[in-house]
């Protein structure tokens, strides 16, 4: 009888792994033809006069990247800001680009990046070429207007619907999940950090007072900074702009041709003929890619540096969640980039640029070691990105300059951590439970138990020490007395506007900003900028690169089949489970409509 089952059980198992493992190796076929095929493609060719189609969509990230994505089998593409930023320094000197062709999608970033894009354009039509934007698809996001308001001429299809109706969030709370679970989140924050709400969704089932002020008042800020930016490029008021956005006048593209936001409503060709006859072009083949232009500018400029060109400037790139070790911004790799600048004598001055919520307080005070024995023999100058905040502006603080975008978020001077008690679910719902043999009172501390008073305590003290840290780091590196420090701090973050107002920041800027600050700080006359992690050749990453925007479609397999707010949900609690030791993290992550 055993025997019978056990064949059964194989056989129902075997036919479809078998059948699975012979559907995967026919896709594993057909995608690798696809990237041989397009090796063997044509190159495109440098054109004596030419036009760049620069097409934004998707995430944007301080360094490009491109990745297999083994769970949906898609080519996942991060366009990197330096590459943009090179680009369009490029392109404006370059005597055969006429003007650029702006094209937006569902741009994934945050404002001070999305600023930092709008003013690198910007820039490049300061040189008398021009910029032509054409918004299009089936909904046209705030933030695409906000990036493209800044060329010379904006058109749009005309029964695309259009969003522009000012700033919100939505923040999602797990506590009666946990609940209902029979999940206790046990939450020490530093003492008076009542705005370091990163652990409020674990706790309660709303804002708190002091979340909803902070979060009102830098939303408010990053919204009059827009405003005040379209305004200015088309012609109208900030009062005119929130009448606009208050009383939902614009629906689609013919609203906001009405109220002089967009040029006119036209057709691809339509605006193509206008882009032909600006440039003087006869053919549309004379339009180069903007995305593969900027890529090898970047490129070529770094790997220039592995032949011999020797660097004077460093930057030094840390972007994600700051942990020990993993996937995103690591201590370990940070902490070597910055050994090997110290002690490189043709680095002349550093540029620290960070995009950071924060993470692991031991990670961080790691690096703010190496930033600030580097600060004893080269200056370090900091540029925030999006986010600069909790660990990401701790480990900013010796820096002798810091740059912000307006946009950024920053400050979130505080401390928390996360124990969850997972005892009664475990008995509860699964009907597991458990003992303990120890030697002493505090030997086994578990998540299936509480933790008592005096564990409590013992963890309360820890993270206030560290909070007094944080706080003696700030009043240090910036010059605050203690009580200064203790007014801003308890968690509270700030946008770049205010943290210039409090003394958290030196000057507003992106990074071009930050460097030509530091270039003629250190009295260099021919900047030579080096990237870390420095730009290597990736045979994979380059036949990805050479994928089409249509190769890639043909690539993708499947589309992710969890709903958006179950895969968010995920991520959040993946995040979480993630976390050791005290945390030193923004209050929360919120995505700016």
């Amino acid at each position: 009888m055993s025997t019978s089952t056990v064949k059964v059980s194989f056989w129902r198992i075997f036919w479809p792994s078998l059948l699975a493992s012979m559907i995967l190796s026919v896709f594993g076929w057909i995608f690798w033809l696809i990237i041989f095929g397009s090796m063997f493609g044509e190159e495109p060719e440098s054109k004596d006069s030419s036009v760049l189609h620069m097409t934004l969509s998707g995430s944007i990230g301080e360094r490009s990247s491109s990745s297999i994505n083994p769970s949906s089998f898609t080519v996942d593409k991060t366009t990197g800001l330096a590459d943009i930023l090179t680009g369009l320094e490029k392109a404006k000197e370059d005597k055969h680009v006429k003007g650029i062709y702006l094209e937006l999608g569902n741009v994934q970033c945050g404002y001070a990046t999305a600023m930092e894009i709008r003013n690198g354009l910007k820039d490049f039509k300061k040189s008398g070429k021009f910029i032509v934007a054409y918004l299009n698809g089936e909904v046209i996001t705030q933030k695409q207007y906000y990036i493209s308001s800044v060329s010379n001429e904006v058109y749009g299809f005309s029964t695309s619907a259009m969003e522009f109706m000012g700033l919100g969030g939505e923040l999602m709370f797990f506590k009666n999940t946990f609940d209902k679970l029979g999940i206790e989140m046990q939450v020490i924050r530093g003492s008076n950090n009542d705005f370091k709400s990163a652990v409020e969704p674990y706790f309660r089932t709303d804002m708190s007072d002091s979340s909803r002020l902070q979060t009102q008042r830098y939303m408010t800020s990053i919204w009059h900074d827009v405003r005040s930016q379209i305004a200015a490029d088309r012609k109208v008021t900030i009062e005119q702009l929130n009448d606009i956005a208050e009383n939902a006048k614009i629906q689609r593209v013919d609203d906001a041709v009405r109220l002089k936001l967009i040029d006119g409503a036209k057709y691809r060709d339509e605006v193509e003929a206008i882009i032909l006859k600006k440039s003087k072009l006869k053919d549309l083949k004379d339009i180069m890619t903007f995305e593969e232009y900027a890529g090898k500018a970047f490129k070529n400029k770094q790997l220039a540096f592995e032949n011999g060109s020797d660097a004077n400037v460093a930057v030094i790139v840390a972007e994600g969640g700051i942990t020990v070790d993993g996937d995103e911004m690591t201590s370990e790799k940070v902490c070597k980039y910055f050994r090997e600048v110290r002690n490189d004598d043709k680095i002349k001055v550093v540029v620290f640029r960070v995009n950071s919520p924060g993470g692991s307080a031991l990670a961080s005070e790691e690096i703010w070691r190496e930033v600030s024995l580097t600060t004893k023999k080269k200056k370090v100058i900091v540029s925030m990105g999006d986010v600069a905040a909790s660990g990401g502006y701790y480990i900013a603080t010796p820096a002798s300059t810091i740059f912000a975008e307006p946009t950024t978020i920053t400050g979130s001077i505080g401390v928390f951590g996360v124990i969850p008690y997972t005892g009664a679910f475990m008995e509860n719902k699964l009907g597991l439970t458990f003992d303990r043999v120890q030697t002493n009172k505090h030997s086994v501390l578990s998540t299936n138990r509480k933790l008592t008073p005096e564990e409590l305590t013992l963890i309360q003290n820890e993270v206030d020490q560290i909070y007094t840290q944080f706080k003696k780091r700030v009043s240090d590196g910036r010059g605050l007395t203690t009580a200064q420090v203790q007014r801003i701090a308890r968690g509270r973050v700030w946008t770049g506007t205010d943290a210039l107002k409090i003394g958290l920041v030196d000057k507003l800027g992106g990074v071009n900003d930050a460097l030509a600050f530091a270039i003629k700080d250190a009295k260099i006359k021919d900047a030579k900028i080096q990237y870390y992690p420095k730009v290597k050749v990736d045979q994979f990453e380059e036949i990805l690169e050479q994928l089409s925007s249509e190769e890639r479609e043909s690539v993708k397999i499947k589309q992710n089949a969890v709903p958006k707010v179950i895969d968010d949900l995920t991520k959040r609690l993946m995040k979480l489970e993630s976390y050791s030791g005290i945390q030193m993290r923004m209050p929360f992550e919120i995505d700016l409509h």
